[in-house]
């Protein structure tokens, strides 16, 4: 598929969205959000086994695009909680919805919805410099793309209102050793790194992928009798699978598994 302000890829069972408006740090515009919606919808229906998400240019995303769609041609603010309805809502929980695991390869600046968009993801590995801020309060707004769900779920709350509240940049180690990220590597490290991390998890059986994905999500939302019905549910479930079968079968014969068989 072609696409004005982005590039997928495919090599085999790997996906590449890859934000191309290097102009702009690859920031938010109209064009950039309906080509990812365009580009999510198609992997919705043929989807990969991984995908990574990765930006153009000097940095992974800079946010909201403020010379676009900021002011109407009258001078009015337009309604923001209505764009973001349309736009950003509908982004993180097309996100949400995919069974399959999401890397986030992050370079240069992830400010804003950027920060919001690699937050998004499953795994975010980020260059050593690579930074991440979140700059909302200092144009008179608040958090949005998911940040403020994200935040405290990974680095609790004061440092979530440090982040959000000072608009101060994390450095990529920073950011991993909060638990904010999951790794920093060195930046010329960091391609092969998210490529060998896609080839890991393509070894692996995409159902338990998936199921483990709902389960770590949902684990801060319910309650903790909730969560061990989810727990036994998504267990039965996967025990009668023949990547189970074969996952057993590799263990007892002391042989590497080959796993996405037919259930």
């Amino acid at each position: 598929m072609q696409f004005a302000h982005l590039q997928l890829q495919t090599d085999g069972p790997v996906a590449r969205l890859t934000l191309h408006r290097p102009e702009k740090i690859n920031a938010f515009n109209a064009g950039l959000h309906a080509d990812l919606q365009s580009a999510l919808q198609h992997l919705q229906s043929q989807p990969p086994r991984v995908l990574i998400i990765a930006g153009s240019g000097q940095g992974f995303c800079a946010g909201q695009d403020l010379g676009e769609d900021v002011l109407q041609a009258n001078g009015d603010i337009p309604d923001l909680g209505e764009s973001i309805e349309r736009t950003y809502n509908p982004l993180l929980r097309a996100l949400n919805r995919c069974e399959f695991p999401i890397i986030a390869q992050v370079h240069g600046v992830a400010a804003g919805a950027g920060c919001g968009l690699a937050l998004a993801c499953d795994l975010v590995y980020a260059a050593r410099s690579a930074f991440f801020v979140q700059s909302f309060v200092r144009i008179g707004l608040a958090p949005d793309t998911g940040v403020s769900w994200q935040l405290p779920r990974r680095i609790g709350l004061a440092r979530s209102l440090g982040m959000a509240l000072m608009a101060e940049r994390i450095s990529a180690q920073e950011a991993a050793e909060w638990g904010l990220i999951w790794r920093c590597v060195d930046d010329d490290a960091l391609a092969a790194t998210v490529n060998e991390a896609a080839a890991a998890l393509v070894a692996l059986p995409a159902r338990a992928l998936a199921m483990t994905k709902r389960l770590i999500r949902a684990g801060s939302l319910l309650t903790l009798d909730q969560q061990l019905d989810l727990e036994r549910d998504l267990q039965r479930e996967l025990g009668r699978t023949g990547d189970f079968r074969e996952g057993i079968s590799a263990f007892l014969q002391k042989r590497a598994p080959h796993f996405n068989r037919e259930d």
